[in-house]
């Protein structure tokens, strides 16, 4: 039975996982909904004990990345401008009152102009190139605020960040559309057709976002045909702006498969073949990596 060494946190905005490791091998996963948005800063380390329960036995260090390190966050860890290394920042060290833990939080990546930051992507993007260590090229990384960051030399050179995924979920819930996109399922053409239309015509986007729920008023477009018609309308939107990273380039998407596949449908579309890789992999990969930084640091 391997031993546990330290324990893997990726704390965001509105979700918790950790994973207890041996050396960069999970030994266990666990979750949960207590994310950064709903907690205050004496919130952080009862949520974390709370999570690990009676898997914690004795002094056990923490590795975590995130928006657990932002401002409102367990401690606020800095930010490193491109270009740089992806974990340029360091690691910051929370406050604890509880004597098994210690916690260090990985820093982000900023960007002056035009103003941009990542906090838990680099830890990713990190991982990715510790697998990948000769890769130049494009690091797309999809999800609330999806994110497109330049490679070379193994360092973040540029990248740009799309509020797609959050659009996405507020157009679900908090418009007229959210009448027309009740169940589930997934349309592929309808799918295309969205992402051809908003990569070519993206000034179109707001008309033909409201034509949705005109379809299904006039036409009877079904919910999975509309919801796979919002998700191309916005990921070719995004394809638009970011088409000065991914055209002509290699490109690789990290992300579950729900949210990185339809990226890699979307670039196929244009002809481009994404490498798709998973994002739990290379968080781990990413936070081993952060630790090794810490060991340095002491030695």
């Amino acid at each position: 039975m391997k031993e546990l060494d330290w324990i893997a946190v990726d704390w965001g905005t509105s979700h918790l996982r950790l994973w207890g490791m041996s050396g960069d091998q999970p030994l266990w996963q666990a979750q949960s909904a207590d994310g950064m948005g709903g907690l205050d800063r004496a919130g952080f380390e009862p949520t974390l004990l709370r999570a690990l329960g009676t898997r914690l036995q004795g002094p056990t260090p923490v590795i975590a990345c995130g928006m657990v390190g932002a401002r409102q966050g367990w401690a606020e860890a800095g930010y490193a401008a491109v270009p740089c290394v992806p974990l340029a920042a360091g690691l910051t060290q929370a406050q604890t009152d509880d004597p098994r833990l210690t916690v260090h939080i990985a820093g982000g990546v900023k960007q002056n102009s035009p103003a941009d930051v990542m906090r838990g992507e680099e830890t990713q993007i990190a991982g990715f190139l510790a697998l990948n260590p000769g890769f130049d090229g494009i690091v797309c990384l999809p999800g609330s605020h999806s994110k497109w960051a330049e490679i070379s030399a193994g360092e973040i050179v540029s990248f740009r960040t799309f509020m797609t995924g959050e659009m996405f979920a507020a157009l679900c819930r908090h418009t007229v559309l959210r009448h027309s996109l009740d169940g589930e399922g997934w349309d592929a053409p309808s799918f295309a057709e969205a992402v051809s239309e908003t990569l070519s015509r993206p000034e179109r986007m707001a008309s033909a976002l409201f034509g949705i729920r005109a379809e299904a008023l006039l036409n009877d477009l079904g919910p999975a045909q509309a919801r796979a018609r919002l998700s191309g309308l916005l990921i070719g939107a995004e394809l638009a702006a970011a088409r000065p990273y991914w055209l002509g380039r290699d490109v690789a998407v990290i992300g579950s498969d729900a949210v990185a596949a339809p990226y890699v449908t979307a670039l196929g579309l244009q002809g481009l073949s994404a490498i798709q890789t998973d994002n739990d992999a290379m968080v781990l990969k990413g936070l081993a990596r952060a630790r090794a930084l810490v060991t340095e640091t002491k030695h």
